[in-house]
């Protein structure tokens, strides 16, 4: 007998019948002899009608109470899933993130998982039942409601199989697994059978929305089997799993992209010790995420420096970096939030030189200006203007996977 951790997105739940259908899934594998725990996001554009609503109020809603109207999309679809499995003669109990006590820090929104009290799921599990978890949400030391950021569902959901020991954590969703790019951009993108949890890491930083980062990185510390397949089809999904040798000889595994970017720049900037503290400490304060930064060469005594945030945040940002550029003497800021993240990942760039500089060659061709570079062991970014991610992405896919014998 199995312990399986089953997470459904918003589009899974999205409807009643969907619904349904799900719960048909959930008793079908609690009828092979498993025990079955399932998270579930909040049912299609519930979220956005949610923060809608929120916005129609205040133009910067309270975060935490901002956090007590998200939480509750959750609330709903948990419910309706446990009533759907009863339906079909099987005992089940719903648990909100406070009942099962997922426990997180105080950045309402972006929450981190600090523990997860996993006494109340195996009771549950003990008596026979199907446990259903609200996703997406938590609570810190004082018992605020904290939400964990978009796809945070994934982040229980992996999170939950950690606490439990489960022996695979299925991530359900509107797609097949996890595509060498998207197909809606590229028709000859094709699904991965497997994926390194290094490699998918990087995909989900660089645009790929199929997982959301902070679960790969729960899953890669606890060494937690993750299944991500599509909750319409029996199709077999992709496996994020350890590294083996056989994936090295893929030069490329896939290329993804954000346009959910924006690029700040400070203008003459003094170029002093303690100023790049000073300017990205607030940031941090303000659990703002920054993503790459640039600092030019300096010139009389001063220098520009750029970096990206999301868009989601690049309004709070700018006016953290207006603050800071007064007090600094900064000649002036620009924001550019028209760019876009294209990137190439894959384990296979460890042991093969040059990949950087055909990159470079191949938008080049195209008449694609790089305006920001970042890399690491197996991946490649760059910041391109907008208009040009999709024939960037095209391009590169073509090159790096078509000819490289990988479809």
């Amino acid at each position: 007998m199995a312990l399986i951790v089953q997470k459904y997105g918003g589009t899974s739940v999205g409807t009643v019948e969907r619904i349904k259908n799900v719960a048909k899934k959930v008793v079908a594998a609690k009828q092979h002899g498993n025990e079955v725990v399932v998270v579930v996001s909040a049912m299609a554009g519930e979220t956005n009608r949610l923060l809608a609503l929120a916005q129609q109020i205040s133009e910067l809603p309270d975060e935490r109470e901002r956090d007590v109207l998200l939480a509750s999309g959750e609330q709903v679809s948990s419910s309706l899933l446990s009533l759907a499995i009863k339906d079909l003669g099987q005992p089940a109990r719903s648990f909100l993130g406070h009942q099962v006590r997922i426990e997180t820090d105080k950045a309402y929104g972006k929450a981190r998982i600090k523990s997860i009290d996993s006494t109340r799921i195996k009771r549950a599990l003990k008596a026979g039942e199907i446990v259903v978890v609200a996703g997406f949400q938590g609570v810190d030391e004082e018992d605020n409601i904290t939400t964990l950021g978009r796809g945070g569902s994934d982040t229980s959901a992996v999170a939950m199989a950690a606490a439990l020991q489960a022996d695979v954590c299925e991530i359900y969703t509107d797609v097949e697994g996890v595509f060498t790019t998207d197909p809606g951009i590229c028709p000859k993108a094709r699904k991965l059978d497997r994926i390194s949890y290094e490699e998918m890491i990087e995909m989900a930083s660089t645009g790929a929305k199929v997982l959301q980062i902070r679960s790969v990185e729960l899953a890669k510390n606890f060494a937690v089997p993750v299944h991500v397949r599509s909750s319409f089809s029996e199709a077999e999904g992709t496996w994020v799993i350890e590294e083996d040798k056989s994936m090295d000889s893929v030069l490329v595994s896939g290329v993804t992209y954000d346009k959910d970017e924006a690029k700040i720049t400070l203008l003459k900037v003094p170029d002093r010790p303690g100023l790049a503290a000073q300017i990205f400490s607030p940031i941090a304060e303000a659990h703002i995420v920054v993503d790459m930064i640039i600092q030019n060469a300096s010139e009389d005594g001063t220098t520009d420096l750029t970096f990206t945030v999301s868009k989601a945040d690049y309004k709070k940002a700018i006016s953290l970096v207006e603050k800071t550029a007064s007090a600094i003497q900064a000649k002036g800021i620009k924001v550019d939030p028209n760019i876009a993240k294209v990137s190439i990942v894959g384990v296979g760039m460890r042991t093969h030189a040059g990949v950087a500089a055909k990159m470079f060659r191949v938008l080049a061709r195209e008449g694609i200006n790089i305006e920001m570079i970042s890399t690491s062991e197996i991946k490649i970014s760059v910041v391109i203007g907008e208009k040009q991610m999709e024939r960037a992405v095209r391009v590169l896919h073509e090159e790096f996977i078509e000819k490289q014998g990988n479809l």
